[in-house]
């Protein structure tokens, strides 16, 4: 038998519970920073040292947390799902935790590409420093998504969408575009729940929606238990 589609979008607040912090904290890693500064090309241009120095740090940090129970909760569901994860985070706690399908929005903290040639991407667990060069001696770069820069991966996380038999949305403040926008390509008879200690408004979708106030690691579980009633 054919496992439904179950497609899960995920955002910052469900690494947030693993410690990772984001900017729309007010004490987050962020702080101090604008976000200009380090996370677009003007920043880069201006100050490259300073946007790798900013990345490094949240390498290191990554590489000293761990999944959460959301994360593994998450990967479980592939037993009876067919399940496709589209995250805006650019962490790897889905893949650490078991999920083998994760398609990243916006790029991917542990590897970093060439400025010169878009194709040379590689692993990165260590520093970028000013002068890594590529092979045809372009500057390294982190492989992340700036504000201002195209979303490579929209069109296959589009196409996934249109594919879901459900949806879950955890996480996310639906305030970052063009990923806040992808529930609404889900077939209108797909049901789709929204997971978030403080959920934003949800317009003109004529899907059933159903919202789970709580944090990742307290209502992925109520949300399991939902998925066995349908």
């Amino acid at each position: 038998m054919n496992k439904k589609k179950l497609v899960v979008m995920t955002g910052a607040g469900i690494s947030a519970e693993s410690g990772i912090n984001t900017f729309r904290d007010a004490d987050g890693l962020w702080e101090g920073h604008n976000i200009m500064e380090v996370a677009s090309p003007i920043g880069w241009q201006k100050n490259r040292a300073l946007v790798l120095d900013f990345y490094n740090k949240r390498r290191k940090q990554l590489l000293e947390v761990q999944p959460n129970a959301a994360h593994y909760a998450l990967a479980a569901l592939e037993d009876d799902f067919d399940v496709q994860i589209i995250t805006q985070n650019v962490d790897d706690l889905h893949e650490r935790a078991g999920s083998t399908k994760v398609l990243h929005l916006h790029g991917e903290l542990l590897k970093m590409r060439s400025t010169l040639d878009e194709n040379y991407i590689v692993e990165c667990r260590n520093d970028i420093l000013d002068g890594d060069c590529c092979p045809k001696k372009g500057q390294l770069r982190p492989h992340i998504v700036w504000f201002g820069e195209a979303v490579p991966a929209i069109e296959e996380a589009i196409f996934i969408t249109e594919t879901a038999d459900v949806v879950a949305v955890i996480g996310t403040s639906l305030q970052v575009y063009p990923a806040a926008g992808l529930m609404n390509y889900a077939p209108s008879n797909s049901p789709v729940f929204y997971i978030d200690p403080k959920p934003a408004s949800v317009y003109g979708l004529s899907n059933k929606v159903e919202i789970i106030p709580a944090t990742a690691t307290l209502g992925v579980p109520v949300f399991i238990e939902k998925l066995k009633t349908l």
